[in-house]
């Protein structure tokens, strides 16, 4: 069986990608964490998000524009190789693979706690253990189940959203009265003014702003097994701005015309809040309904993205060579197999694990996804240098768009070394960077 010659199936199409970039963009986060946000920065958050999603679809333009400069290539860990070198490919790829390992091993544990709000008698283990098989088995039939998942898990996220949005809407519009008095658009800035917690607070939520849009890149990825890239690769990242608008600000706007910041609760989701106050009983569980399938989502993503990422370090000399191996699917099983050992014993590792060494973790896998933005708009950059005819898909405002990112990534680490639970984090860093260029530097004297 000449594994060798194949390539990995073109099978996602464009509704696929579209909500793959879609959901790439919604966390759980905007459904539960909203009100701790909100609460630290007040209405300044809705800055920061717009300042945030802006940088991101510039990051993603740089992507895009490398994604189409050569469609043979099926991950952007391949231009990294390409116009950085196999020792900066070795240290992006496997930092990557480490951040969905990560983020896959949280949101596991987020679905066993999820799951346990109905079945309360329940491990929180089993519940983490059949989602991550019944998500591997899928995985392994074909690249189109993995898109047919991430559709409708999008789609539910979506729904939600635009539920919340049309309810505040008609409250806002009937002029609707609540504990807090009149639901208006006023409610906005009249509350303490638009920056009520100060330059600090707004510095802070920039944290949870940049950490909301994780994941977005997963189109580098999907781009390798799409039908036709030059015409799905440019509609999904250029609706990235009108999709951060509608789901984010107009979301955040909705909630705070209808509760004045300073009311809503840090610990409960706004969404709860808001779909009760209608007289919606279940609220609560159709909010955790959306959780659970976004959290099923990112844990979707991560098998998805570990694979490939492993098949693409193995087809470089990266890993060893039976990852590079596909099946008669066109996937690549062995890579999933052990991405997926590891999320397992992750999962376990969580189980004894100290909760602080667990945030370490976490912390250290989000860090390093403004690495990973980092190194493809370097690789983006370098790309430009060299090229000597005009993209059809150009990263616009280029190299000042370049210039911006930089400060943004470098100015987000700042702001992480101003939180002690994130200062440590950025403390260890280094020394996986350092392991990781040693293990490169050492493959290539073999």
């Amino acid at each position: 069986m000449q594994t060798e010659k194949r390539t990995l199936d073109r099978g996602l199409k464009n509704r696929h990608v579209q909500l793959i970039a879609l959901g790439g963009a919604i966390g759980t986060g905007l459904f539960l964490g909203s009100g701790t946000s909100i609460q630290l920065a007040g209405p300044s958050i809705l800055l920061a998000y717009t300042i945030v999603g802006t940088v991101c679809f510039f990051i993603m333009r740089a992507l895009g524009e490398l994604l189409l400069s050569d469609t043979s290539k099926h991950s952007f860990i391949d231009f990294i190789a390409k116009y950085l070198g196999p020792k900066a490919a070795f240290v992006t790829g496997w930092t990557y693979w480490f951040c969905w390992v990560s983020i896959a091993m949280a949101d596991l544990t987020a679905t066993g706690t999820y799951i346990r709000y109905w079945l309360p008698q329940l491990p929180a283990w089993l519940p983490e253990i059949f989602i991550l098989c019944l998500l591997v088995g899928l995985n392994l039939i074909a690249v189109r189940i993995f898109g047919e998942l991430e559709f409708w898990f999008a789609l539910i996220k979506i729904i939600a959203i635009v539920g919340l949005i049309a309810v505040g809407l008609v409250l806002i519009f009937t002029h609707f009265q609540t504990d807090q008095g009149p639901v208006q658009f006023s409610n906005i800035w009249t509350h303490g003014g638009f920056f009520p917690t100060g330059l600090n607070g707004f510095l802070k939520s920039f944290q949870m702003a940049t950490f909301a849009f994780v994941g977005i890149e997963l189109v580098g990825l999907v781009a390798g097994e799409t039908k036709d890239p030059d015409t799905v690769i440019p509609k999904a990242i250029n609706s990235i701005p009108i999709r951060i608008i509608l789901f984010y600000i107009g979301a955040l706007a909705i909630i705070m015309s209808i509760y004045p910041w300073n009311s809503l609760t840090s610990g409960q989701s706004p969404f709860v809040e808001v779909f009760s106050e209608i007289g919606i009983a279940s609220a609560a569980t159709i909010v955790n309904l959306v959780v659970l399938s976004s959290a099923m989502s990112a844990c979707n993503s991560a098998i998805y993205s570990t694979g490939r990422m492993v098949h693409s370090l193995s087809r470089e000399g990266n890993a060893p060579k039976r990852y590079s191996q596909l099946t008669r699917h066109l996937v690549p099983a062995q890579a999933i197999y052990f991405s997926s050992a590891v999320i397992v014993l992750a999962i376990l590792l969580n189980m004894i694990m100290p909760a602080g060494v667990f945030t370490l973790v976490t912390s250290l896998s989000t860090i390093c996804f403004l690495f990973i933005w980092f190194m493809i708009v370097l690789a983006h950059s370098r790309y430009r240098k060299q090229k000597k005819s005009h993209s059809h898909f150009a990263m616009p405002f280029y190299p000042l768009s370049t210039v911006v990112i930089f400060a943004f990534l470098f100015f987000i680490v700042f702001v992480l070394f101003l939180q002690k639970e994130t200062r440590q984090a950025l403390y260890i860093m280094p020394i996986w960077f350092l392991i990781l260029y040693g293990l490169a530097a050492w493959r290539t004297k073999q």
